[in-house]
């Protein structure tokens, strides 16, 4: 099996629960496909560089995916014909990264920041 890393685009007006719902949605079929997901991230609502079908912002998200071409090429089949979903990419790697991000890494560390701020500011 393969190794991919794939990054999925949905319309703003969804609420977040959908596009996680999206996201179990692609567990679902990959695990069907005989693949697994070793990883989901879900980076939020983010502003788009230019617009992409009339949108300004999009839902992204990204998986680590261990799984078969064929499995791959039915989620991308069933991400073609969802009016949610903007844009998607799969790309092939060498190995998972199964660490956080750099974008959620970034989020952690700011959060234990005002976590430390707020703490000292109670004392």
């Amino acid at each position: 099996m393969a190794l991919y890393e794939h990054t999925v685009m949905t319309r703003q007006d969804i609420s977040a629960q959908q596009a996680e719902a999206l996201n179990d949605t692609i567990k679902a079929l990959i695990e069907e496909g005989g693949g697994s997901v070793a990883k989901i991230e879900y980076w939020g609502l983010r502003n788009l560089t230019y617009r992409v079908k009339k949108n300004r912002k999009a839902h992204y998200s990204l998986l680590a995916i261990d799984a078969p071409a064929a499995a791959v090429a039915e989620v991308e089949r069933q991400l073609s014909i969802n009016e949610d979903v903007l844009r998607w990419l799969t790309v092939r790697v060498e190995e998972l990264d199964l660490e956080l991000s750099p974008l959620l890494a970034r989020r952690e560390r700011e959060r234990d920041r005002n976590r430390g701020d707020e703490a000292a500011a109670s004392e």
